[in-house]
């Protein structure tokens, strides 16, 4: 009876340290994401004593440095979003395609091999990316649209955006499967029952019910994408640049934050705050990208489990 209950309490001792130990985690993370937050604030907060919030958000030229110096945002962000859409562009209908393929086509067999090859992608460093698309990408763009009598850029957003699209087609890929492969049998098995076919599943069924999760993964690679530095320095260039042509050079906030905090200026300069203006923006824009993305899975989930009622 002693030692019964001596287990009892041994027991509950274990789970309640377990416990603890996962809370303790859960503030750590918690504080560390509070403690970038504010760092970055501080420092924007004393950029915007210097320079106007106002024209950050709405001016048009970027221009630190300079006699007249201007910190308009648009063109670092504009660039930003047009190389990342370039990139969605090529990683979306790839990624989700191949895990429609590895979750409702390929044999058990080819899934196994296939699967940790494209992930080997998500394992590549950036910078081998980057001389990808300046040595092969960007003088193949340069040479087919000479063909076509138009200029490209060696530095041009369409070939960061299509480097940058492959990096995060893993991301893409990964989660779309896992989606795909939770949907429940029953539902295909009720389709195929009825008639349908198994595209006409895919395509009706099974899809459709996995759409949240496959925005969620979408929205993930997204912020991957936004974050991304190194391709972007060697195969986007550095000038900010507000334009619509793909074929031009552009850059990103990241690649200005870099720049803006390697230079030789006083820390308190408005050259240097500048890039922890651009920092609290590019947080706030992936903290929102996340917190939907959230969202979006735990309706995923929702549905999921009054399906398997």
């Amino acid at each position: 009876m002693f030692h019964a209950e001596f287990t009892q309490k041994t027991g509950t001792f274990k789970e309640r340290l377990i416990v603890i130990l996962l809370i303790v985690a859960s503030v750590i993370s918690i504080v560390t994401t509070i403690g970038i937050l504010f760092s970055i604030l501080f420092q924007a907060i004393e950029f915007f004593q210097l320079r106007s919030f106002w024209y950050f958000m709405t001016g048009l030229e970027w221009t630190p440095g300079s006699k007249d110096s201007k910190f308009g945002a648009i063109p670092v962000f504009a660039g930003t979003f047009m190389i990342t859409v370039i990139a969605l562009l090529v990683a979306i209908p790839v990624g989700v395609g191949s895990a429609i393929y590895l979750s409702e086509y390929a044999p058990s067999r080819l899934r196994s091999l296939l699967k940790p090859i494209l992930e080997m992608l998500a394992g590549v460093p950036t910078v081998v990316y980057g001389f990808f698309a300046a040595l092969t990408i960007a003088p193949a763009i340069v040479h087919i649209f000479e063909f076509f009598y138009l200029d490209a850029a060696y530095n041009s957003a369409l070939a960061c955006g299509l480097v940058m699209g492959v990096m995060i087609i893993p991301v893409i890929s990964s989660l779309s499967d896992d989606v795909l492969r939770a949907v429940p049998n029953h539902q295909r098995h009720a389709s195929l029952a009825l008639g349908m076919t198994h595209s006409e599943t895919i395509r009706d069924i099974v899809v459709p019910a996995a759409i949240p999760g496959i925005i969620s993964a979408a929205l993930l690679g997204f912020s991957k994408a936004i974050g991304e530095t190194m391709i972007v320095v060697m195969a986007a260039g550095l000038r900010p640049n507000l334009s619509w042509n793909p074929l031009e050079d552009m850059t990103t906030v990241t690649v200005r934050i870099v720049d803006s905090l390697v230079g030789d200026q006083a820390f308190n300069s408005p050259e240097t705050l500048s890039a922890f203006a651009l920092g609290l923006v590019l947080f706030v824009i992936t903290l929102v990208l996340n917190m939907v993305s959230l969202k979006q899975i735990r309706k995923f989930k929702a549905k999921y489990k009054i399906n398997t009622l």
